[in-house]
């Protein structure tokens, strides 16, 4: 037999979701705080630690990927990220509301658009490790086909946020966002 097929013990995947979710945390803060977001950076998915997303998340934990990913392959659909995303604004999937008699995406406010860039810096910082490189999160964004349901004015920005980081370094991008969100308040 190649391998251990088993799932780790409740505990570790306890200690290695926890692990995960301060690490990326942590990323999330850096990436804010360079962005004049300090209040976000400090608050950003504390609902992770709510039971109705911890429990979920310790269950499904893998510690490559997001536990909502795996769960969403088994279930077609994950508890614990339906409440994530009706929590927190900086998820674009929060934005969608009936207008017009359909469900229709709405354009995200520049300042949870800018997290949710530092979210997606993050997020990739903390899974893709030492592969990580300034054009990682623009990579994900362009492979995902979830832009396509986004508003297209968010989408735009957001590619256009990404595609400065891959092309100008986080840095410089992130100056930049922290002056347009300044013009912008």
């Amino acid at each position: 037999m190649s391998g251990n097929t088993s799932k780790p013990g409740l505990l570790k995947r306890l200690a290695g979701h926890i692990v995960t979710v301060h690490r990326h945390r942590k990323e999330v803060r850096r990436c804010c705080f360079a962005c004049g977001l300090y209040r976000q950076g400090i608050t950003h998915d504390l609902s992770k630690y709510s039971p109705s997303e911890l429990f979920e998340s310790v269950r499904y934990y893998q510690g490559y990927r997001s536990p909502y990913s795996y769960e969403k392959e088994l279930f077609g659909y994950a508890p614990g990220w339906l409440h994530h995303k009706g929590r927190n604004k900086h998820h674009w999937e929060y934005w969608y509301d009936l207008r017009d008699s359909k469900f229709s995406p709405l354009p995200m406010p520049f300042r949870y658009l800018a997290e949710s860039v530092c979210d997606r810096v993050a997020a990739c910082r903390t899974y893709q490790k030492d592969q990580y490189t300034q054009e990682s999160a623009l990579k994900y964004f362009l492979e995902k086909p979830e832009r396509l349901s986004m508003h297209p004015d968010t989408a735009a920005e957001m590619e256009r946020i990404l595609r400065d980081i891959a092309e100008n370094g986080e840095d410089a991008a992130f100056a930049h966002l922290r002056e347009e969100l300044k013009k912008r308040r």
